[in-house]
């Protein structure tokens, strides 16, 4: 029996990665369309310029699933050239992908397209689910575009998800080790105000998420990929104290977080903004969490 081969877009990056090892262990095949061919990953590695449709589309053909995680991160500064390029590597990838699926004999049934929770802005205590409007700023910006390239793919075929993923946790990578690495040496206070929401899911969750969206015919559309708890950063940086033993640390005013942001040559509003999201979709459709609690999820990432 052949092995089902699943397609990543951008998966040399950590969520893709970890993704790629769920799906060889299950015993599918990996192709990682990579800008960096010649980059050790777990996978087929398959290069190609993540904006137009080139000959690596042929890898499309036939396979049991795409999913796309291409983007410039954003952490980042903003400026003017890092600004055009978060959004043109999101929008350029979508469309190639688009116009891939359309030129292909045999499509992917399905398509899982990355996407995230800023698009809901920073609403304060409101809670968020699928049907929360839209927020404002530049981060808003990039979502909206984003998620519009995605809708206006003409791929009648292919069952699209949108997933708006969190802030997600996980060993070897992602936003949780530099923030454990803080916690660790003592500078793991809460961050401004400590009132900001903090929508966060275990990779573990994330993955078979993922995998619940490459598998279930039922899921389609948009859906919040996060965990059912959502946390102020007071009480996450609370929580991260205890996973690594540091009972307490200094808060850090919004005027040190915005310093220490421009010394990292990034932006503060992503330690300083939040959201309070929940995943009523999924939840919806009977997809449950290994690990719903923070304090479950530090404890088995971080021993």
């Amino acid at each position: 029996m052949t092995a089902r081969r699943v397609v990543l877009a951008g998966g040399s990056g950590f969520l893709g990665q970890r993704l790629a090892k769920e799906l060889l262990a299950a015993g599918c095949e990996v192709d990682v369309l990579t800008r960096s061919p010649g980059a050790n990953v777990l996978g087929r590695a398959v290069g190609w310029d993540g904006s137009t449709a080139g000959d690596w589309a042929r890898v499309l053909e036939g396979c049991a699933a795409v999913v796309n995680f291409t983007g410039k991160s954003v952490d980042c500064r903003y400026t003017p050239s890092n600004r055009r390029e978060i959004v043109e590597s999101r929008v350029r990838s979508v469309a190639a992908l688009g116009q891939a699926a359309s030129q292909c004999t045999t499509p992917p049934p399905v398509w899982v397209q990355a996407a995230s929770l800023a698009i809901y802005g920073s609403p304060g205590e409101t809670l968020c689910d699928e049907s929360a409007p839209p927020g404002s700023g530049f981060s808003v910006e990039v979502c909206r575009r984003w998620e519009d390239a995605f809708n206006s793919c003409e791929v009648p075929s292919t069952r699209k998800v949108l997933l708006r993923i969190g802030f997600v946790l996980g060993e070897g990578g992602g936003a949780l080790e530099p923030l454990a690495r803080l916690a660790r040496f003592g500078l793991g206070g809460r961050a401004g105000s400590g009132r900001q929401y903090i929508s966060w899911l275990h990779v573990a969750d994330l993955n078979r998420m993922l995998m619940w969206a490459i598998d279930s015919e039922g899921v389609a559309g948009t859906y919040n990929a996060t965990g059912p708890a959502p946390v102020t950063n007071a009480e996450f940086m609370a929580a991260l104290r205890t996973a690594v033993g540091r009972p307490w640390s200094p808060p850090v005013p919004a005027l040190l977080v915005s310093v220490g942001a421009w010394a990292m040559r990034t932006e503060p509003e992503l330690v300083l903004t939040g959201r309070r999201c929940i995943p009523r979709k999924a939840l919806s459709q009977g997809f449950n969490f290994t690990y719903p609690a923070l304090e479950g999820a530090l404890g088995e990432i971080l021993g």
